[in-house]
């Protein structure tokens, strides 16, 4: 009787292997349960992604923490800082902006219940939410014109613009993460019919935004307590 031969499991079968069970953690390149195969081409860990942002949210904390220290001392320490009066629309872009996480939320249940629809239509409502918000930022920006008030009228309102535009620029950053995710769904839906983006690429999106919008929440405070 002749010995059995084992043959040793080449490498690529391995992977692939390991990638397909359950708990292979992949998501595809931000694709996820999406069934797109094209979208499987390389798999990366989705904690891989939750760690990436988590580490850009606290370098975000750092500067607008290096801002908010900057700004405390030198309205100790100066004897030229002016009060500047807020513009009223801040008011109204802080509820677009609220509005816009529970809109992502709405979204994010489409997406659980698999009705990518519903999925496309909330995104597409919390994008323009937040196009909304910056469009706000910026008529704020027109109203203190208006009134004479530039970024060098004083230190009160160098550090008005320099807060309202840092966050403003971050806003941007996750309303095109949004359609970028609109523009994947849609392609998708006219492929297969049905289906959305993987779950990772929207929670990680959904993070940065509602992170956002807190940020925006202390910006504010700290603007009505020290302008």
């Amino acid at each position: 009787m002749s010995p059995e031969v084992l043959t040793p499991v080449r490498p690529e079968e391995v992977a692939l292997d390991k990638g397909s069970g359950p708990s292979g953690g992949g998501d595809g390149g931000f694709g996820g349960d999406s069934p797109d195969p094209s979208e499987r081409a390389w798999s990366v860990p989705a904690r891989a992604y939750r760690t990436g942002m988590y580490m850009a949210l606290a370098a975000i904390t750092m500067l607008f923490a290096a801002f908010t220290s900057a700004m405390v001392v030198r309205h100790g320490v100066s004897n030229d800082w002016a009060h500047t009066t807020l513009p009223r629309v801040l008011w109204l872009n802080t509820a677009v902006l609220l509005a816009s996480s529970a809109t992502l939320e709405l979204a994010k249940r489409g997406l659980w219940s698999n009705e990518s629809r519903r999925f496309i239509v909330w995104l597409d409502v919390t994008a323009a939410l937040g196009a909304t918000f910056i469009a706000g930022q910026l008529v704020a920006w027109k109203q203190l014109a208006a009134r004479g008030v530039y970024l060098a009228t004083n230190p009160s309102s160098s550090f008005f613009y320099l807060l309202t535009a840092a966050h403003g620029l971050h806003l941007l950053g996750g309303v095109i993460a949004l359609l970028y995710l609109l523009l994947r769904a849609r392609r998708i839906l006219a492929h297969s019919g049905s289906g959305a983006p993987g779950r990772t690429a929207v929670e990680v999106t959904a993070i940065y935004w509602h992170f956002m919008d807190a940020l925006w929440v202390y910006i504010l405070i700290l603007l009505m307590t020290r302008m």
